[in-house]
Parts: C-alpha cells; sequence; structure tokens
C-alpha cells in the first residue's frame, strides 16, 4: 500500500516519496506564547501528533520540528498589561503548552526551536534576500519586495491585485508602515527598535524580526532547504507560508517543501471561535470536565482538513465512544490472566492480521483517521461483548487465541492513535465512584426496592447510570453491575 496526501500547493493527491528513503523530515508552526493554549491548539498539535505516529508505525523515521513564536506584538502586549517582562511571559506559556500537551498525549517534537534562539539565522537570510534583490531597507527596516518573486500566490492561488500587504505580520486592514515601503504587497523582515521593546543589533540597526521570516530560517537551520513535510493550520496558508516560500525560495532556488499540509479550523457551535462571541475555550479549562482522550477521539472522529464543530452533543458523542473503546482496551487485563495471556507484547506491524490491514488501508488515504478508527471500534465492541458474557454468563464459546489476536491488534492500534488506558485505574469510574462505593449504591437500590421504594430506587439506579454503571437485574433480587 501506498500513503497518498493532499498537498495544498498542487491541491491534489500524491504519493509520498520522501527526499531520503525511510527518513521523512517535518516541520509545524507551533504557537505565540502570550496566551494559555485554545480548542483551535488541540486541534493542531493533536492533527499532527497523529500524523507524525502513524508515520513512525508505517516504517518511517520522522523528525519533528516545531517552533515557538516568543517575540511578537502580542506577548509585548501581555507583558505591559502585566507589569512583566516578554521572557517572562514567554516562559510561562511555553510551560504551560507543554502542560496541556502532556494531558492530551501529544508526544514531544524532536526540536524546538524559539525566535530568539535564531537571531543569526534569520539576519543571516534576511542579507541573503537582499543581496539577492528581494528585500530592500527602509527607515530602520527592512521589506520582501513581493513583486520581485515570481512564483509569489502560488500556494493560497491569490493573486496580487487581490491581496492585501501583511505588515510584519498577520494580514490587517490598516497598514501603519506603508509610507516606508515601495510596494503596499512588500511585508517586513526587520522592524526597527520601538522605545520599551527588546531590540538586537542587526546590519540595519537595533531591532526585532518580523513574523513570517521566523520560520524560513529555523526550517533551514534545522531541517534543511528542503523538507518533506510543512504542516499548520490552515489559517496560516495567507499570508504566512505563502511568505515562507517567497522568502526561503528566492535565496535557495529549491522548494521549500516536498507537500504542504493543512489542518481545518475549529468550530464552537457552529460559529468561529473568537473571545469577543464568548465562546472562546482554552485546553485546561475543557479538561477540567472532559477526559483529554475523549478529545482526541473528537479530532480523530472528523477528517483533518475539514472544519471540527466542538459542541456539546460532539464531545458526549466522544466520551461514549471513549467508554466504549475503554471496554475493549480493558478486556486483556480483565480476563487475560484466566486464559493464560501475556500482558505485555510488542506492537504489531501493519501487515500482522486483517484488522492491522484494513486500518492502514484507511489512513494512507490522506490519514483518514476516521477511518482507520471503525476498526477499533469494531475490535471494541467484539471484545466489550464476550467480556459481558464472560461476567454474567462465566464463559464464551470464542477462541482464547482469536480473542488475543483482537485485543492485541485494538492496543496496538489505539497506541498508533495516542489512545491508552491505565488498567490500574479503572478501578474508578470519571465520577470518582470506587467498586466498594458502588456496591454500597447498588444495596441501598436494592433495599428500597425490597421497601417498595420505587422513587428512590430509581433515583439511585440514575445515579449509577450517569457514573457509568449499568445495572442488570437477575432472578431472585440479584443485581450484578459493569462500568
Amino acid at each position: 500500500m501506498t500513503l497518498r496526501l493532499y498537498d495544498s500547493l498542487t491541491r491534489a493527491k500524491q504519493a509520498l516519496q520522501p527526499l531520503h528513503p525511510g527518513l521523512v523530515t517535518m516541520y509545524c508552526c507551533g504557537i505565540t506564547v502570550y496566551d494559555y493554549c485554545h480548542l483551535g491548539h488541540a486541534r493542531t498539535c493533536i492533527t499532527w501528533d497523529l500524523v507524525r505516529r502513524y508515520l513512525q508505525w508505517s516504517g518511517y523515521e520522522v523528525r519533528y520540528v516545531q517552533n515557538f513564536t516568543d517575540i511578537d506584538d502580542k506577548i509585548l502586549k501581555r507583558a505591559v498589561d502585566e507589569g512583566s517582562t516578554m521572557e517572562a511571559v514567554s516562559e510561562k506559556f511555553i510551560a504551560a503548552y507543554f502542560e496541556d500537551m502532556e494531558a492530551l498525549g501529544v508526544q514531544p517534537a524532536d526540536l524546538y526551536p524559539r525566535a530568539t534562539h535564531t537571531l543569526d539565522g534569520i539576519k543571516r537570510l534576511i542579507a541573503e534576500l537582499e543581496a539577492k534583490g528581494y528585500a530592500y531597507p527602509s527607515g530602520g527596516d527592512v521589506y520582501y519586495s513581493v513583486r520581485n518573486f515570481e512564483g509569489y500566490g502560488k500556494l493560497s492561488g491569490r493573486k496580487l491585485e487581490d491581496l492585501q500587504a501583511g505588515a510584519s505580520g498577520r494580514v490587517t486592514v490598516a497598514d501603519p508602515d506603508g509610507a516606508q515601503k515601495q510596494d503596499p504587497f512588500d511585508f517586513a523582515l526587520w522592524k526597527s527598535a520601538k522605545p520599551g521593546e527588546p531590540a538586537w543589533e542587526s546590519p540595519w540597526g537595533k531591532g526585532r524580526p518580523g513574523w513570517h521570516i521566523e520560520c524560513s530560517a529555523m526550517v533551514r537551520e534545522f531541517l534543511g532547504e528542503t523538507i518533506d513535510l510543512h504542516v499548520g493550520g490552515n489559517d496560516l496558508i495567507f499570508p504566512h507560508h505563502e511568505n515562507e516560500i517567497a522568502q526561503s525560495e528566492a535565496v535557495t532556488g529549491q522548494p521549500l517543501a516536498q507537500y504542504w499540509l493543512h489542518n481545518g479550523m475549529v468550530k464552537v457551535d457552529g460559529e468561529k471561535m473568537s473571545k469577543s462571541l464568548g465562546n472562546f475555550t482554552t485546553i485546561r479549562a475543557l479538561l477540567e470536565t472532559v477526559d483529554p482522550m475523549a478529545i482526541r477521539l473528537l479530532v480523530l472522529q472528523g477528517h483533518y482538513r475539514k472544519p471540527l464543530d466542538f459542541t456539546d452533543t460532539a464531545i458526549a458523542a466522544a466520551t461514549n465512544g471513549w467508554h466504549t473503546l475503554t471496554e475493549g482496551l480493558q478486556f486483556g487485563y480483565d480476563y487475560g490472566q484466566d486464559f493464560g495471556w501475556a500482558l505485555e507484547f510488542s506492537p504489531l506491524p501493519p501487515d500482522a492480521n486483517q484488522w492491522t490491514g484494513a486500518f492502514q488501508a484507511a489512513v494512507d488515504d490522506d490519514f483518514n483517521f476516521a477511518g482507520g478508527l471503525a476498526v477499533l471500534f469494531e475490535l471494541a465492541k467484539h471484545l466489550r461483548s464476550e467480556g459481558n458474557k464472560l461476567k454474567f454468563e462465566g464463559s464464551t464459546p470464542a477462541d482464547p487465541d482469536l480473542l488475543q489476536t483482537q485485543w492485541i491488534t485494538l492496543v496496538s492500534l489505539a497506541e498508533i492513535l495516542g489512545l491508552g488506558i491505565n488498567p490500574e485505574s479503572q478501578s474508578t469510574d470519571d465520577n470518582g465512584l470506587t467498586d466498594a462505593a458502588i456496591e454500597q449504591l447498588v444495596a441501598q437500590r436494592t433495599q428500597a426496592r425490597k421497601d417498595k421504594n420505587w422513587a428512590e430506587g430509581d433515583r439511585l439506579r440514575d445515579l449509577l447510570q450517569e457514573a457509568g454503571i449499568t445495572l442488570v437485574d437477575k432472578p431472585g433480587g440479584v443485581t450484578e453491575w459493569f462500568r
């Protein structure tokens, strides 16, 4: 099977053919560290974590770099508002980023370069652009001459006459630097120092880098002039990724990336997420009420290129789906010893069996993780059914060797998707009910029913149901329960 992925530049699916056999170089535009990460960051970081994990399972070595933008107008504003410094604000939210990503099961990148740590490479790249006639100094700033780069607009598909200049960062209607530019479409590579702001020495005077040049310099320094995968949110296609291409390719004469991959944006109840609409949610706020694995599952259930709508219904469905997978994943830990299984094993490769093959066939089509997830649910539901037979009937006619293969396959595929359980924690449900507490509530319900206090019996049943506990009333007044 061949992995095919959708390339935003050619607007078509292409077979993955890395520059170096067996090695995939991958760069993700990371976050600007001025605030806590939000749902959009969760979607982006989980998506590319999934891609990286899948490439590794498919047999590739992956060199994955994700940057931090640690010098930016928003960071400086936050520092002023808090009476702090740019460095303190950046460090605070970089630390918070790692906490949030660990909670979501996102594996660390191989490198996390920062803009302020890559200044020599940034200045060197600007100097090369100036020497080649693609950049010019003006009033202490340095600008990129967009019209001098013939291929400008090829990623976004926009024409110059349709564009608004990006100034030194994201597109804005007002352009305070317009008077210093030779052309309104030009954008800043270097910004002259302003009173009270951090600044660094350069051939053009003291100042700091523009946003776009940072990623071009970091890709070049840590991965090379051409990489395999350049990834990020589709809100970065223009102007950020368009400007990266212009900067890098004007100097090297080589493609910046073989493939450009972009994930869709996050909506909340059908609307764009924004603080002004009051639907802005940070990752850590969401994690107070939602299992992190349910969040991963929600991201998995939609195709990475499509918009993702966070709704209460979608989160509830993902939570229920995670409960189903949890029951399947728990099967071997509950019953494996009875069958004489070894509970430690090596993850299965793609060609191990029909289920790993079906999973690979689905995901090889432009990282269709939702299609691959269907294989996991098929296995989990079957194992859950067999577990119920063992719990309530004491036996199952199923072949133990087949059950073992199915369970190992489920655990292996779940690991690829970053979905895992702690078997020891499964004795306590999501609401903190221990086995003993559940037994006590069941006994109280049994007594209420004996007393013909049906309302109290129903209340206790509903309470347990909300905690994910299912009751089975059997002949003789015996009630059994399972999670």
